[in-house]
């Protein structure tokens, strides 16, 4: 009888103690009421409030659901690291029909993904193109930072999205920093003249501190489309364009023709790259690459392939399309 009459007591406290941190759980995580709040109404110090909210988070009665209209762009960055070596994507909502804004707000994540990898006394490094001149036009840094910004390619001249020592240069002032630039053009007339400009001391010292950079800031070029950017770098190579195509090149990156699996192409403007190559970037923390539209899902593809990234900021159709591609690929192997 003593024996029952201890174990109902028992089992009161423990219900007892069960209500009170029942209580305190809702007051506090329901209705939003201070802690110290919770101590006055229940007469219980402001330490028992919140030991007992401390004993409901360890027996499990806490359970907190964040939801976020934006669920299913985080599930596809969710299976885009999961299918690929990436370790970090975003995904922006595409605005159907109008590239530009779509690009303007990949161009603005990619911006805020800069600014919380960085630190002071980085060296940025940064391609040419219009995801670049995205990424810089929509940059708001709350403070300047110590830092340098390089040119992973030559330049070309007189053309606003695909001049890299103008975008790099705009970069460094957004940010407060400054630049090293690269003086010579993207393509050499030879082989020889290549190797002879990538020896200059400017030239050498600048692709130095791109190979040392701990922030890569890279474009992924299609080659399908004459408009491509490819073609703006080099004019000339736009009548080899169905002949690439036919060859199974369908990507530019670092200004370097890509094949479907990720190699660099075998073919000779390649050779005349005064840039480094796609692999020298492996040194690099963060490898940001940015694009946008349907033209890129087989250049991403390709650059991925090739394990040259390891951050993608993509617009959601895109990143879709490269999944769908990626499910084909590892269907057909």
């Amino acid at each position: 009888m003593l024996k029952r009459l201890g174990e109902e007591m028992t089992d009161n406290s423990e219900f007892e103690s069960a209500r009170q941190i029942h209580t305190v759980l809702v007051m506090h995580f329901l209705e939003g009421l201070k802690q110290s709040d919770i101590a006055e109404m229940l007469n219980l110090s402001t330490s028992k409030v919140n030991r007992l909210i401390a004993q409901g988070r360890k027996q499990g009665m806490v359970r907190i659901e964040i939801e976020s209209p934006f669920q299913r762009l985080m599930e596809i960055e969710r299976l885009l690291v999961k299918a690929t070596r990436l370790t970090n994507a975003i995904v922006t909502p595409t605005i159907s029909g109008n590239l530009d804004t779509t690009l303007k707000q990949v161009g603005r994540a990619a911006a805020n993904q800069l600014l919380e990898s960085l630190r002071d006394g980085d060296v940025i490094a940064i391609t040419g193109g219009k995801a670049m001149s995205a990424v810089v036009d929509n940059l708001e840094p709350e403070r300047s930072f110590d830092i340098t910004v390089v040119p992973l390619t030559g330049g070309v001249q007189g053309k606003y999205h695909t001049d890299v020592n103008h975008l790099a240069s705009r970069l460094a002032e957004r940010l407060g920093g400054q630049t090293h630039l690269m003086h010579a053009p993207l393509f050499a007339e030879s082989v020889e003249q290549r190797d002879m400009l990538m020896d200059l001391p400017s030239v050498k010292e600048t692709l130095h501190l791109a190979r040392q950079a701990a922030i890569a800031l890279v474009g992924v070029g299609s080659i399908q489309t004459a408009g491509s950017s490819y073609y703006d770098l080099h004019p000339d190579s736009t009548a080899d364009r169905e002949k690439l195509i036919r060859s199974g090149v369908v990507a530019e990156f670092l200004a370097h023709l890509i094949n479907e699996s990720g190699a660099i192409a075998n073919y000779s403007l390649n050779s005349r790259l005064v840039a480094l190559a796609p692999g020298e970037l492996s040194n690099c923390r963060k490898v940001i690459g940015v694009a946008a539209g349907s033209d890129k899902v087989l250049p991403i593809r390709a650059v991925l392939n090739g394990g040259f990234l390891n951050s993608l900021v993509v617009d959601e159709e895109t990143a879709s399309q490269v999944l769908q591609a990626m499910e084909g690929q590892t269907h057909v192997a």
